[in-house]
């Protein structure tokens, strides 16, 4: 599987992971704050934006595996991973699976837990209707909680980039990914074995995995750093890009000699 990727920038390689149901655009901000303290390498997981679906079962193992490869194409030894909700779900499969290649890692309102039985039944639902009817349902019911209050409040402009990317998510994809993400493990064992640097990063505002979640996810590894953006819900490097980019510059700075 040949990942579709966006970069920018030289250095430390830093992979980021897009949220559901985005794509690599939300990482715009990023590819450009960062470029001059880090190669930035933002794919399309599979089925999303540029990348092709496949044929595969539905697996949140087999996108951190698509990122394995995507590094081996690059030439990659090793990276900083990251990733955003779905994004972070897909790096934490990434720690288990292939551990040796990473620098650090990121984790941006995202949660260590599995889903309980009643959110895997609401995401077979929603996985139906996408591809029953297309995108309303998200419109509908998962755009709503992607951004905080502030944003919706008073960023029309950031509210409607992310309502644009909702509508033109390809509904296979959706389906297959709200599946792979409805059968994923619990992950609080694989953040226990890290050694490396971990940044967990969060909006104060994000009701899908709230501050709480990623106090959770920060205690379990000694040294972890925890970075809690105000006025940004869910997807806090789209809302709030400039603190996200300072939160990772300093990271990549302090915890891996990156320049500034």
């Amino acid at each position: 599987m040949q990942l579709y990727t966006r970069s920018a920038g030289t250095g430390v390689p830093v992979v980021l992971l897009h949220a559901f149901p985005l794509s690599s655009a939300m990482w715009l901000a990023q590819r450009e704050g960062l470029a001059r303290a880090c190669r930035v390498i933002t794919p399309d997981l599979r089925g999303f934006g540029g990348s092709r679906l496949g044929e595969d079962e539905p697996s949140i193992d087999l996108m951190a595996d698509d990122v394995a490869e995507l590094l081996d194409a690059e030439g990659i030894d090793k990276a900083v991973v990251g990733g955003l909700s779905m994004g972070g779900y897909v790096t934490m499969a990434f720690c288990r699976r292939h551990p040796d290649r990473v620098l650090g890692v990121i984790l941006a309102d995202t949660k260590a837990t599995p889903d309980p039985p009643l959110a895997q039944a609401n995401r077979e639902r929603i996985a139906q209707a996408v591809l029953s009817d297309g995108s309303d349902v998200l419109v509908d019911e998962v755009l709503p909680a992607l951004t905080g209050p502030t944003t919706r409040e008073r960023r029309a402009m950031v509210f409607g980039r992310v309502k644009g990317l909702v509508q033109s998510a390809p509904p296979g994809a959706v389906a297959w990914a709200q599946r792979a993400m409805a059968a994923r493990p619990d992950s609080f064992e694989t953040l226990r074995a890290l050694k490396v640097p971990l940044l967990v990063v969060v909006g104060e505002e994000d009701e899908l995995s709230p501050v709480s979640d990623a106090e959770a996810m920060a205690q379990v590894v000694p040294d972890a750093k925890l970075e809690v953006i105000p006025k940004a819900g869910h997807l806090s490097a789209v809302e709030q890009p400039e603190a996200f980019n300072a939160a990772l510059a300093e990271f990549l700075r302090t915890e891996l000699g990156a320049r500034s």
